[in-house]
Order: structure tokens, then C-alpha cells, then sequence
């Protein structure tokens, strides 16, 4: 089947998005999804105002956080007809040497939409079958979600699921969300339903009110408080309530550098700190902080597609509310949507519906 469908593309960095037509037709291992929902990630605000260049050069439809349903199917996938999906936002391989030695997240043939392949700010997409994400229609109509909301999973929550598991958080764990944003938010809300006691730190008031009814146990603003009196206020309540000075597990995902000094100003002996956001701001530490408290730093690009139904299970049980946090607009209105959340006038995380 051939589809006709509407693109928006970035044409060069930034000037404005157009619309587009193409013929899609899936090859063998391919699906084309008609797409429900995609969400805007920072990421492509990265790529339409800051520069950051993506692999496939432009003219490029950007939009990484996708869930639809599968329409047609080349050779091999068609067990994925009809059925409702989340496009995982990076896609491994699965065939090569790292894939099979379970490091897909470094897959050197991944394709990630919007910046390996075209994305999902657009009616349909085609992407490999391999590694989709099956949503059932009845759990998520009885967790009273739609599922272009879910098109989050594929980043904004798995990201953060995926940090907060190779991490070791577990029940008792300390745990510290720097920036809780789009994907910070689901930070606090993933480490929580894993077993840790979460504090939340933000330059935002209204963020972290809003957070603090979502599993965090503290919350510190850091534009009222230095990098040691945050440290101090972490420590005094990590004394009142019985829980360990070492071993913090600390989850930068602000995607500044500030919030990235914070987090690394809270190294503690075995700690643990997680980078989960991106700035291409550049920032001034002391490595040997690291030998000192024998502590250890991890980058966390994306989550393996194996990962993403235990990360939706999750949302459906409801241990992790998404719904407070997104808000949906058509998709028409990109390039205003794009504009206000630039400037931070859009609190929630966006969804682009066609």
C-alpha cells in the first residue's frame, strides 16, 4: 500500500518548517505506523535552534517520541498489522556484534527518527519492525489514557527508566533528580517506583510543586541555595530519615550547565552520577573527584527496545502518572509550538497529534 502523507520538514537550521508530501512503502522488515502522537523533546529543539546536527542531512522531519498504529507491513513484520505501537526512539540493529552482546544503545547501525530517518512530525512513518513496542488498547482505555499520550514512553520516560535501572536504584536507595523537566519529572516518578526516596532539585517553584506530589520527598530550589547548601540540606535529610550518606545515585537531567555542576557537586563516597540530559554548553569539573569517592559517571543515550514494556507497565499500573504532564496540539501549529516551548512558555510536555 502507498500512502500519501503530510511531512514537516526542517530545511535547513532555523528557518521555518514546510510541508511536504511522500510515498511510503515498507520493505521487507518494515512497518509504516500511522501515527497517533509525537512528542517534542529538547532534543529537536537542539537540532531546529542550537545547531546540533543530526546524521541524515536535511531536508529532515524531526520527532523521536512516536506511538501509532500499523497500517501496512513489508515481508516479514506483518504480525504487527493493526496493531497499536510505540516506536522506540532509538533503533537498534539487532544483528550486530554489540547487539548480541547486549549493548544496543551503541549500536553503530541504530536508526533513531528524526535524526538517522525521517521522524514523526508527520501523518505516518516507516520504520523497522524489529523492537516495536506493542500498546493493548484495553489496559491503556482502563489506565484512562490515549495513545498519542503514550508516544512519550519512547523517550521522556524510558530515557529515564533505563538511568534509573543501570544505576542499581532499589528499595532504601538515595536518590537525586537534578532538573525536572520533561524527562527529570519522570526521573522522580520512575526512581520512586523502584523502591528510592527521591529529592528534587529545580530553578522552577511551580515544577517542583508540581513533582512533590509525584514522588518527591524533597524538594530544593538551586537559584535560592549554593552547591554546599544543597549538599548540606541533602545530607540532613538523608540523616532524619535513616538513610545513607554514601552510595547517592544522583540523575542529572537538566541538560545545562548548571544543573550539571550541581549534580556533580554532590558526589558522595560510592556514588553514582548519571548524565540523562544534554546541553552543548561546556563545564568546568575536577576528574579526580571521581578517584576520591571512589564514584563512578555514566552517560545514558536512550533505552534498549527490550526495556520498553516493563517501562510501560509502569504508566498502565499507574505507578508513574503521565497524563498530569502532557498536554496535545495539533500538529498543524509546529512551528508555534516550537517557538513557545523554546521560550519556556509551555510547562507540560507536548504532544503533536496529526
Amino acid at each position: 500500500m502507498s500512502i500519501d502523507a503530510s511531512r514537516w520538514l526542517m530545511t535547513a537550521p532555523g528557518t521555518p518548517m514546510v510541508r511536504s508530501s511522500f510515498l511510503a512503502a515498507p520493505q521487507a522488515g518494515e512497518v509504516v505506523v500511522a501515527i497517533a502522537g509525537c512528542g517534542v523533546c529538547h532534543t529537536d529543539l537542539g537540532y531546529f535552534y542550537d545547531g546540533v546536527r543530526t546524521k541524515q542531512p536535511l531536508p529532515l522531519a524531526l520527532g523521536h517520541e512516536i506511538s501509532g498504529r500499523v497500517v501496512d507491513a513489508g515481508e516479514g513484520a506483518e504480525g504487527w498489522l493493526g496493531k497499536s505501537v510505540i516506536v522506540p526512539a532509538v533503533l537498534p540493529c539487532g544483528e550486530c556484534d554489540l547487539c548480541k552482546r547486549g549493548l544496543s544503545t551503541i549500536c553503530r547501525a541504530q536508526k533513531m527518527p528524526g535524526n538517522d530517518i525521517q521522524g514523526g512530525f508527520a501523518s505516518h512513518i516507516v520504520v523497522p519492525g524489529r523492537g516495536l513496542c506493542e500498546v493493548d488498547p484495553v489496559r491503556l482505555q482502563r489506565a484512562g489514557l490515549e495513545l498519542a499520550q503514550v508516544s512519550i514512553v519512547a523517550d521522556a520516560l524510558t530515557t529515564p527508566f533505563q538511568a534509573v535501572r543501570r544505576a542499581g536504584v532499589t528499595q532504601g536507595s538515595l536518590a537525586i533528580v537534578v532538573g525536572t523537566g520533561g524527562v527529570g519529572g519522570y526521573c522522580v516518578q520512575v526512581a520512586r517506583a523502584f523502591g528510592a526516596t527521591v529529592v528534587a532539585i529545580d530553578v522552577d517553584d511551580a515544577k517542583l510543586a508540581a513533582i512533590k506530589e509525584h514522588g518527591a520527598a524533597l524538594t530544593l530550589n538551586s537559584r535560592q541555595l549554593d552547591g554546599k547548601a544543597i549538599k548540606a540540606a541533602v545530607n540532613a535529610f538523608a540523616r532524619a530519615n535513616g538513610l545513607r550518606s554514601t552510595e547517592w545515585l544522583i540523575f542529572e537531567c537538566s541538560g545545562s550547565a548548571a544543573g550539571q555542576l550541581t549534580a556533580y557537586g554532590l558526589l558522595v563516597h560510592g556514588a553514582t552520577l548519571s548524565v540523562v540530559g544534554f546541553t552543548m554548553d561546556k563545564v568546568e569539573v575536577r576528574l579526580s573527584n571521581l578517584m576520591a569517592f571512589d564514584a563512578r559517571a555514566l552517560g545514558n543515550w536512550g533505552c534498549p527496545p527490550e526495556h520498553y514494556p516493563a517501562a510501560l507497565d509502569l504508566v498502565l499500573d499507574g505507578k508513574v502518572q503521565i497524563a498530569p504532564f502532557v498536554e496535545t496540539h495539533p500538529l498543524q501549529e509546529i512551528n508555534a509550538v516550537f517557538e513557545a516551548v523554546h521560550r519556556h512558555e509551555i510547562r507540560k510536555r507536548v504532544v503533536l497529534v496529526p
